[in-house]
């Protein structure tokens, strides 16, 4: 009995020791420990299913590993942003102190410039005028320095700039318009120079014709040299080739004007008969008979006698009665050298060119007044289908037409022929020949050529068509005529 419970303690403290020894395990692996037949499916799921846990729990914690270096360049971006945007304010601010000196300075050299205006000083002028243009360009670069910062990008930034230009424009322009005038007055200039080197080689050709000399290879006919000769004084020589130029342009004229009344189907037979009516009713030969006395193939005379009456209308008064001056009667010597130095000035001058610089002189007068005699409104509308070139002429331009360039060449023949007219001592006497009068050779040449070269007798002025003149050397321009049979 004794040795039974002995057995019995020893018992007692092996499981104490082996208690202390190994504690107790949890509770799934107890479990697992006292389920030894559970299958391995169970197993491998409860695995995976803790397997699948830890991974999450990996994954959110790289995420959060990311986030967080995003965010701190955020950070920093958005702070560089705002310095930067910092320091172009503080730019902008420093151009803009800029532009306002500059702009002020620019003021005061504008008034500068004024200022020597009053009384006239051609230097302060200059002076003046480099000092604005020198504030001008620092206002280009502040702009360009402005546009470089940033000012000018974007829609509001090209409307800031858009006004900025608008501004520099409304200051630059009246100097644009001062460099336009002064062009015109080099272009003036440049024809002046032009006109005396002409004059030099005329003053050289008749220096070294009169010498004698001859030169090897000179290819002018003596007929032009003549003409150089003498253009250095007025002469009636001189007037009577002018005279001839006066009938080639109104000849050439008169074709154009022609053309275009065929081109607008007009009926040239009743525009004749209405010329010839007016030219009946002012003389005493007048015929109340509607029949023409022109042939079909005559007509161009008959318009050509309407635009020479036109324009040579007012040719024995000094401004073709424009004006009421009395230059060449008060002191007519002076009157004569001006009219000549006119005369020499402007013959080697284009038209078109002068009127485009100078539409408002007195030739510019006579252009306009002559081309409203000439061309009324009905037969130009009729000829063109608008008034464009009438209203032009009204206010006191000149149209660039084919049609108004050809009546500008007409127009100054006619000017030069009165400027010579008046600068010769005594000035050439114009005649007419009249409706019905005989016809008299020396005074009077036939439009219209006949056989034999010869005019036969009987013939008696149908209407002129150009007038003559008689000058102080007893030469006589014969005036055009239109002959008809006496009836």
């Amino acid at each position: 009995m004794t040795r039974k419970v002995s057995n019995f303690s020893d018992l007692i403290q092996r499981v104490t020791a082996s208690c202390l020894l190994n504690p107790l395990v949890p509770v799934r692996k107890v479990l697992e420990d006292d389920s030894p037949y559970e299958s391995e499916e169970n197993r491998d799921e409860e695995e995976e299913h803790y397997d699948i846990v830890d991974d999450d729990d990996d994954e959110e914690e790289e995420e959060d590993e990311e986030v967080d270096p995003l965010e701190e360049n955020d950070n920093f971006n958005e702070d560089k942003m705002v310095g930067m945007k910092i320091l172009k304010m503080k730019q902008m601010e420093v151009i803009m102190e800029e532009v306002f000196e500059t702009v002020s300075s620019m003021k005061r050299a504008y008034v500068k410039l004024q200022e020597a205006h009053s009384p006239w000083d051609p230097e302060k002028m200059r002076v003046a005028d480099v000092a604005v243009v020198s504030e001008l360009r620092k206002l280009a670069v502040l702009r360009e320095r402005f546009r470089r910062n940033g000012g000018g990008g974007g829609k509001k930034g090209g409307r800031r700039r858009g006004f900025g230009v608008a501004s520099v424009r409304e200051v630059v322009a009246p100097y644009e318009a001062v460099v336009e005038e002064l062009k015109n007055e080099v272009k003036v200039k440049d024809l002046e120079v032009q006109n005396l080197k002409e004059k030099l080689e005329g003053v050289v050709a008749l220096s070294s014709n009169g010498s004698g000399e001859k030169k090897p290879g000179r290819s002018q006919s003596k007929r032009k040299l003549g003409i150089q000769a003498i253009a250095a004084v007025p002469t009636p020589e001189l007037f009577e080739t002018t005279m001839v130029q006066v009938r080639e342009a109104s000849k050439s004229f008169t074709s154009m004007l022609l053309s275009l009344m065929h081109n607008a189907h007009w009926d040239i037979t009743a525009a004749v008969r209405s010329i010839e009516a007016a030219t009946a009713s002012t003389d005493k030969y007048h015929n109340a008979s509607t029949t023409s006395i022109v042939s079909s193939h005559h007509a161009k005379y008959a318009l050509d006698s309407y635009i020479s009456k036109k324009i040579f209308q007012g040719f024995d008064h000094e401004t073709f009665y424009m004006d009421g001056s009395l230059s060449s009667l008060l002191n007519p010597d002076q009157f004569r050298r001006d009219c000549f130095t006119q005369y020499k000035d402007m013959k080697s001058m284009d038209p078109a060119e002068l009127l485009g610089i100078l539409p408002t002189c007195h030739f510019g007068k006579f252009c306009s007044k002559k081309y409203l005699a000439i061309v009324h409104p009905k037969m130009e509308e009729s000829l063109f289908g608008n008034l464009d070139q009438n209203s032009q002429v009204q206010a006191g331009s000149h149209p660039r037409s084919e049609f108004y360039n050809e009546f500008l060449g007409l127009a100054k023949t006619v000017w030069l022929l009165h400027l010579l007219a008046f600068s010769l001592n005594p000035p050439p006497s114009q005649f007419e020949a009249s409706r019905g009068a005989e016809f008299h050779p020396q005074y009077m040449d036939s439009v219209v050529k006949f056989s034999g070269g010869r005019v036969p007798a009987g013939q008696v002025v149908g209407f002129p068509v150009s007038p003559g003149f008689k000058l102080g050397n007893g030469s006589v321009i014969k005036s055009r005529v239109y002959l008809i049979a006496r009836t």
